[in-house]
């Protein structure tokens, strides 16, 4: 087998606008394509992550899990996004002016979540 390298991350959501927005206009990540259903309702929308790959925000009808931050169920975890260690304060600042709330923080990763609760990590491991 030879994996070549990561492609894509797909997540649910109920309001794919919503979603879209706190990664492509808060996080930066920039908006690839729109992909309709046959009837021409919006299926999907595909942000890029910076070093490649993308996110695939998909839409969906059910509710957004209600589970806490950490967790024992298996399954995905969290999203977890490089930074660099200078621009954490500013990431920490544009998060809170946002109206994104911290839901915890290490020595190297800030935690939060996107507007249907899925967990995403801002990180910059190891630089301290």
């Amino acid at each position: 087998m030879n994996v070549q390298g990561f492609h894509h991350v797909a997540i649910q959501a109920r309001d794919i606008e919503r979603v879209t927005a706190f990664y492509r206009d808060l996080l930066g990540f920039p908006e690839l394509a729109r992909h309709p259903r046959p009837d021409g309702t919006l299926r999907s929308i595909w942000v890029g992550v910076p070093g490649g790959g993308f996110l695939a925000i998909e839409a969906s009808s059910g509710e957004p899990e209600g589970r806490p931050f950490r967790h024992e169920h298996p399954g995905l975890l969290l999203l977890a996004f490089r930074i660099a260690r200078s621009e954490r304060d500013s990431v920490v600042s544009e998060l809170t002016q946002a109206g994104v709330t911290l839901e915890h923080q290490t020595k190297w990763t800030v935690y939060v979540r996107d507007p249907e609760g899925n967990r995403v990590a801002l990180s910059h491991h190891p630089e301290d």
